[in-house]
This record gives C-alpha cells, structure tokens and sequence, in this order.
C-alpha cells in the first residue's frame, strides 16, 4: 500500500475537490490573490464574516427565497380569490402550505409563520 493513501483521511470530499480544482489550475487567477487579508477577518465572530462574505456575493439562503415565493403565491392567490376566480384555489393553498411547512423547517424560529386557508388569504398575504 502507497504511504500516501494510508494516512489519508477517509472523508475529505471537500478537500479532494479543491485539490483537483488546484490540478487543473482553477485557484490561479483568483480575486484578491497575493494581498493580505483584511484585519476585520480576524476579530469578531467567523459566522457573521461569512455573512458580510455571502451578502456581498449576492448569496440567499434557501428560506428566503422560499419566503419570497410563498409571498408572491399568496398575493395571487388572494387576487384570484377577491376576482370570484376560486376553482382549483384550494390545491394552491395546500401546495402553499407544504412550502410554508418546508420553510419552518430551515429559517429562523422568530420568523416562523402558521399555514394559511382559503378564507383568510387576503390577511394571510399581507402578512408575507
């Protein structure tokens, strides 16, 4: 057996990907290389770094996006439901249901909201 595959770690899928990215000369021209990192990145909390980092790239977490479907859905919805368009409404506002379940699931428990029904949606979407 190779002396480096026996001290390799077993699990390092991350590891292996960058190293291969680094093979194929994927890390040679990155923004910022060279330049010393700045002072912020080494005081304060590491998580709220990768926040400011992923804002500034224009990353949304998956329950904001979420967030921001349901709203739109609901507000259609409500729409359709005030016109006296209400056939197939009820299907929607259970798919919108799952959607707001499968949001509780991942963001913050303060913004947490309950499901909706049919009859109360006008509230319901003002408050999306």
């Amino acid at each position: 057996m190779e002396k480096e595959n026996f001290n390799k770690p077993s699990n390092d899928l991350i590891g292996d990907i960058l190293r291969n990215y680094e093979k194929t000369g994927g890390m040679d021209n990155l923004k910022g290389q060279g330049k010393p990192l700045p002072d912020e990145y080494f005081s304060g909390d590491i998580f709220q770094h990768f926040q400011k980092i992923a804002k500034d790239a224009g990353y949304k977490p998956h329950w904001l996006k979420l967030q921001h479907a349901i709203r739109d859905e609901l507000k259609d919805i409500a729409q359709k439901y005030v016109d006296g368009q209400k056939d197939g409404l009820q299907f929607r506002v259970t798919k919108v249901n799952e959607k707001i379940i499968e949001y509780n699931k991942s963001c913050p428990p303060p913004m947490q909201k309950g499901v909706v029904r049919l009859e109360t949606i006008d509230v319901s979407s003002q408050m999306w």
